[in-house]
């Protein structure tokens, strides 16, 4: 049996013509949450979409617990486990927050236990309780992303995918956010990659992390090390 969640051999990634990822290899445990650092275009996104076959064309292996995805449809590896929040959020603006939260269990197999997860959801995230009939248009950037987070929690995945979840958000809720997500990380176990412009908020929640320009992995261990290492010191904690 697989150690790792998701293993990642050889992954090239282009919009059309224009290749963004240069064939790059990443590994993340069970159980554990991985960061991905890297400048502005360096391709974080894009590995992310990869990961999701959304947008871009692909080539190279995805492991999901030992199982193939690459070539799979972005529906059918959503119900395979993998729960991604995009950049931007992606929150239905016009349905209000239960709504939202519903669709996030549109691909599950079993419709059994969707009620006990929005009630889960809502432990999590109090605040989406108390806004659960409101238009997510009107939320709050900080409860946008809170609600971006719980709609892919309610797909009940192994894996998570988060792209940039502190963007534009005050220091208190995004230190809030973070705390949820090692909440989410620790009692349920979800496997997470994060990518994250703010390398210090990213570092202090992952166990490991790699580095990324150009697309390619030019950097990578556990995040202690990579905390430490002078170049990343320099470059991203403007230390």
């Amino acid at each position: 049996m697989t150690t790792h969640i998701l293993e990642v051999r050889g992954l090239h990634a282009a919009y059309g013509p224009t290749r963004v990822l240069q064939g790059i290899d990443l590994d993340i445990p069970t159980g554990q949450v991985v960061a991905l650092l890297g400048a502005n275009g360096a391709g974080k996104t894009t590995t992310l979409r990869a990961l999701c076959q959304m947008m871009v064309s692909t080539e190279g292996r995805i492991m999901l617990a030992g199982q193939r995805i690459d070539g799979r449809s972005t529906e059918q590896i959503a119900k395979s486990g993998v729960g991604h929040v995009p950049d931007g959020r992606g929150t239905f603006l016009g349905l209000t927050t239960e709504e939202n939260l519903r669709l996030g269990a549109y691909a599950r197999a079993s419709r059994e236990g969707i009620e006990a997860d929005m009630v889960r959801v809502f432990d999590y995230f109090p605040r989406l309780r108390e806004r659960r009939g409101q238009q997510a248009g009107t939320l709050s950037g900080g409860e946008q992303q809170m609600l971006a987070i719980g709609r892919a929690l309610m797909g009940k995945p192994r894996l998570l995918l988060l792209d940039e979840p502190s963007f534009g958000l005050a220091p208190l809720i995004v230190r809030d956010i973070f705390a949820i997500m090692r909440r989410i990380n620790k009692e349920e176990r979800v496997s997470i990659l994060l990518v994250e412009q703010n390398a210090k908020l990213a570092l202090d929640l992952a166990d490991s992390a790699y580095l990324i320009e150009t697309g390619r992995i030019v950097l990578s261990g556990p995040a202690a090390e990579i905390r430490s290492n002078d170049a990343v010191r320099k470059a991203y904690l403007g230390e």
